[in-house]
């Protein structure tokens, strides 16, 4: 095609020859790429495999990359068929091998991405680390890329990496705040004492679900439906309560008083029925739970007892705990079981006396 341009060095106007040449070959080399995508999306989707489908979508945006290079080297041979700029060549090498190692940059950083997001579905660590992961390639791919594309380009990176260690130096001291967060962060993510989807307090009493272990912060969604974030250095020192380790069951104690005059054997023998049915019936409750009663306290007005309910996880306990205590209210009162009022006397006669 090129040597037939060629040929028209003498055309009358050769700026139409080259807008002609250069919008041809681009119309056909970005027909070309979709026809070729669209095959390889139709096969990949057959194969049932991830890494194919990952590789062929990595691949989108360095193909059309390198398809403008490719242009841009049909667009010089133009310009030399046509005599355009013949004593002033534009930089097409140069230009060309710096749009091929962006291409290759973003390659590696969409094929590495995906693969992280892919993990993070599919292993508890790397779904509570993804951000993180993602934050050092990211770093990694971009330091690498620019050396390679300074040297590429006749740049000496020599000076560069010999300044590195005395610029990470002063960075280094400039963000220690920053740094520290980071590594506490690290630090959550290898100790794992809360995981991404863990209902938590925090020291200062806040609740809520753990929905980013960030870089530098983590994030917990309260249950009022507003966020929290805090810095992960401040976590990692302060007192966590996680609820849903070492797993989400959760015991609930609930606190009943009964009459003096009650059978107490009577009483813990409804009680356990009771819990018993609701945990069976209860959407969050555990029906295999062994519940059980136990009397701890002889009160002023009465005998107090605790009975223990198990829920699935700790947000289900109040329903559960609000079904038990209606459904024994109920109970109790077609047993004549009395849950007493408080009972004061007031001794008269010994203020007359005085």
């Amino acid at each position: 095609m090129l040597d037939k341009l060629m040929q028209y060095n003498s055309f009358d106007e050769p700026w139409l020859l080259l807008i002609a040449g250069t919008m041809s070959c681009a119309i056909i080399l970005f027909l070309l790429k979709y026809i070729i995508f669209w095959l390889l999306r139709k096969w990949t989707k057959s194969t049932g495999f991830v890494f194919d489908t990952l590789l062929v979508n990595s691949l989108s945006t360095p193909v059309t990359l390198c398809t403008i290079m490719v242009l841009l080297i049909i667009f010089s041979h133009l310009l030399d068929a046509t005599g355009f700029m013949a004593e002033q060549p534009l930089p097409i090498e140069a230009t060309a091998k710096a749009i091929c190692i962006i291409a290759l940059i973003l390659f590696f950083d969409n094929f590495l991405f995906g693969t992280v997001d892919y993990y993070s579905r599919k292993s508890t660590v790397v779904s509570n680390s993804h951000s993180i992961i993602k934050g050092l390639l990211r770093c990694s791919i971009l330091c690498i890329g620019m050396l390679v594309l300074l040297g590429t380009l006749g740049i000496s990176i020599t000076p560069i990496i010999a300044s590195l260690g005395i610029t990470s130096l002063a960075v280094a001291l400039a963000l220690q705040p920053t740094l520290e967060n980071f590594f506490s962060g690290v630090q959550l993510v290898i100790d794992k004492p809360i995981r991404v989807g863990d209902f938590i307090e925090l020291e200062s009493k806040e609740q809520g679900f753990v929905e980013k272990i960030g870089w530098r912060s983590t994030w917990v969604k309260m249950l009022p439906n507003n966020m929290i974030i805090i810095p992960n250095s401040q976590l990692s020192k302060s007192k966590i309560i996680n609820y849903f380790y070492p797993e989400k069951e959760l015991s609930v104690p609930v606190e009943v008083s009964v009459h003096y005059k009650s059978d107490l054997e009577r009483v813990e023998q409804i009680t356990l029925e009771v819990a018993r049915e609701i945990l069976v019936s209860h959407e969050w409750g555990v029906d295999d739970y062994s519940t059980f009663v136990v009397y701890h306290t002889f009160d002023q007005s009465s005998i107090n007892f605790t009975v223990m309910l198990r829920v699935k996880e700790y947000f289900n306990r109040f329903w559960v705990k609000s079904a038990f205590i209606k459904a024994l209210h109920k109970r109790f009162s077609q047993e004549g079981i009395v849950i007493p009022f408080p009972i004061r006397a007031i001794n008269t006669n010994q203020e007359k006396d005085t």
